[in-house]
């Protein structure tokens, strides 16, 4: 099973496939990464070997911002629009939608499970 960055890749699937398991890679980088380091992406990722691991760790750790880094980063791009109290920085500290989404329904992944509230019995007439 290679491993890059700190990652197990799947050895099982196509080199292209499994280079996107890593975070910050989809299937175009994936593609990208295969065919500058001369890899044929439909080979299986167990096939590559050791000189091939290493050509694409230098690779992606070259031209790339993948992983731990990418992580960081976006994490304090969040930390840093909460600091400066933007619209976009409430959104995230209250765990609403931040790109404009309705949220009278639907929006339960940010809000996370219903919270029923008791609505108002019907008063009845009396005369």
């Amino acid at each position: 099973m290679p491993r890059l960055l700190g990652v197990d890749i799947p050895p099982d699937r196509p080199t292209a496939i499994s280079l996107t398991y890593l975070y910050g890679v989809g299937p175009k980088v994936a593609r990208e990464i295969c065919s500058k380091a001369g890899l044929n992406p439909q080979s299986r990722a167990r096939d590559l070997t050791e000189d091939e691991v290493a050509r694409i760790a230098a690779l992606l750790d070259k031209d790339y911002v993948v992983e731990g880094q990418l992580r960081r980063q976006v994490s304090q791009n969040i930390s840093r629009l909460r600091e400066i109290a933007c619209y976009r920085g409430l959104r995230h500290r209250r765990g609403l939608p931040v790109r404009g989404q309705r949220t009278k329904t639907n929006a339960r992944t940010r809000k996370g499970p219903k919270k029923t509230v008791a609505g108002k019995k019907g008063v009845k007439d009396l005369r």
